[in-house]
């Protein structure tokens, strides 16, 4: 039978008229005075019935107070089931649980925060390390795993010189000689992650007058990443020492306004050695002033 059909049900009387015994049931339980009016009365089957109690609790706003009643079959007496504290409808509810792992953000991890990664973490694969079992220091061996829930216990790296012109040491050279690598599914998300960062699709990207793959402050990587992506090296873009798709750009594209040279104005010459005449009075057959305004004697002179 289903529960809406139960609850459908009419109410025993006696069961439902047994509200000081619920009351009573649920002050025992609850702290003094947080137990308010009855709010409803419900039957859960055959001579069960469930009393709701308002919680007045300030921490519980909107949760009831639910005390469940019975009696046997042609008895008397009503006797208690159970008593418990259940959300209403408009009850304040606590978030739903998310696994550590999930609530973490990016910024998250400050100064001596250790973020550990699982055995079989999808960003991962094993790398070459030359040898069919990973190293005993590595955190995938079964040296390391048995000794996990040990106290006190510092490990020691020990580091091994391969062989010159071994597999091993060619290897080492191209950085796969570790423990675990990066898998094409962490590559993947990788590139996603810093393409919806700095890529070709961002607001900067699309008013950009050109692509960083033209632009001299553009910083190669090596990898199989190095076909999409580089690092910036415009100390003024916004992109600074970040990793940025070759289809991004800015405004602070190398070629994107070369600026002319100003113009520098020929330096002056000085002519020390010789000497020009410089008259007190204007020469009379110039004709720029009249005659009868030139002074007798030259100025300052008697």
């Amino acid at each position: 039978m289903s529960a809406a059909t139960t609850r459908s049900r009419t109410p025993d009387r006696l069961c439902a008229e047994a509200v000081e015994l619920a009351r009573a049931a649920a002050e025992e339980a609850a702290a003094p005075g947080s137990v308010g009016e009855h709010v409803s009365v419900v039957a859960e089957g055959d001579r069960v019935v469930t009393h709701f109690f308002e919680c007045t609790d300030a921490g519980y706003r909107g949760w009831r107070w639910a005390v469940t009643v019975a009696r046997a079959s042609r008895a008397k007496v009503v006797t208690l089931d159970e008593t418990v504290l259940l959300p209403g409808p408009d009850a304040l509810l606590a978030p739903e649980w998310v696994p550590w792992s999930e609530r973490l953000r990016p910024g998250d991890m400050g100064p001596g925060d250790l973020l550990p990664t699982e055995a079989d973490d999808l960003r991962l694969e094993p790398g070459y390390s030359g040898e069919d079992a990973p190293p005993p220091n590595s955190v995938v061996s079964e040296e390391v795993r048995d000794l996990a829930d040990a106290e006190d216990v510092a490990f020691t790296d020990r580091v091994t010189v391969p062989e010159r012109g071994s597999i091993t040491s060619v290897a080492e050279e191209l950085g796969m000689r570790r423990a675990r690598v990066l898998s094409r599914y962490g590559l993947h998300t990788a590139a996603d992650r810093w393409d919806e960062a700095f890529g070709a699709k961002t607001p900067m990207a699309q008013a950009a007058p050109a692509s960083c793959v033209s632009c001299g402050f553009l910083m190669k990587i090596g990898g199989s990443l190095g076909q999409a992506f580089g690092v910036c090296a415009n100390e003024f873009g916004p992109a600074d020492g970040r990793l940025v798709s070759l289809s991004y750009g800015c405004g602070g594209h190398s070629e994107a306004a070369v600026m002319p040279k100003p113009p520098r104005p020929a330096p002056p010459v000085l002519d020390s050695m010789g000497a020009d005449a410089f008259p007190l009075r204007p020469d009379a057959e110039s004709g720029s002033v009249p005659v009868a305004e030139l002074p007798e004697q030259d100025l300052g002179h008697s």
